[in-house]
Parts: C-alpha cells; sequence; structure tokens
C-alpha cells in the first residue's frame, strides 16, 4: 500500500544533520583537551560547513554542535599562538642573557 504524495509539507523539510558536525565537535573538543594542534583544522573545517549550511538554505539541526567546535578551534588555535609566542621570546630572552654574560 503507497501513500499519495500531497507535496511539500506544512512545516517545510525535515530537518537534517551535516555529516561532518559530530567530526568537527570532537576535533574541537580535543584540541583543547589533548592536543592543541587539531584546533586550526577544527576551525577551518567548521568556518566551510558553516557557509555550506548557510548556502544551502535549509535548517540544519546540528549547526550549534558545528558552532561549538569552530569555537573550541578557534580557542585552541589562539593557545597554540600564544604558546608559540611565549616560547619564542623565552628562548630570546635565554640567548640574549647568555651572549650578554659572555
Amino acid at each position: 500500500m503507497s501513500y499519495p504524495d500531497y507535496g511539500p509539507s506544512y512545516y517545510g523539510p525535515p530537518p537534517q544533520s551535516h555529516p561532518q558536525g559530530t567530526t568537527i565537535l570532537v576535533l574541537g573538543i580535543l584540541s583543547l583537551v589533548v592536543c592543541t594542534f587539531i584546533g586550526p583544522f577544527a576551525w577551518s573545517m567548521g568556518t566551510r560547513v558553516l557557509r555550506e549550511i548557510d548556502a544551502s538554505g535549509y535548517y540544519y539541526e546540528n549547526r550549534g554542535m558545528v558552532q561549538a567546535g569552530r569555537i573550541c578551534g578557534i580557542v585552541s588555535s589562539v593557545m597554540l599562538i600564544l604558546t608559540f609566542g611565549f616560547l619564542i621570546f623565552g628562548f630570546g630572552i635565554a640567548l640574549l642573557s647568555g651572549a650578554l654574560s659572555s
């Protein structure tokens, strides 16, 4: 038995989930907790997927997950840049103090 096709629903198309939403959230959380080097990947993937979601015009139920993963990636990337900045500054100070003491 088949049901008749009455056309589009009054409420619009059913909500969809972007296939990479969970991946971006997991990468963002892992970049904060385990490995900071994953942060830029979560940031770039999240930005790309948010552009895809906005361009599609459909409602994606996991947009919040993508945004959370992207924000975690941004925070992790900033922490990574600050860490490298402090390391370079520290090595520079150590080299200068070594050169000045001899």
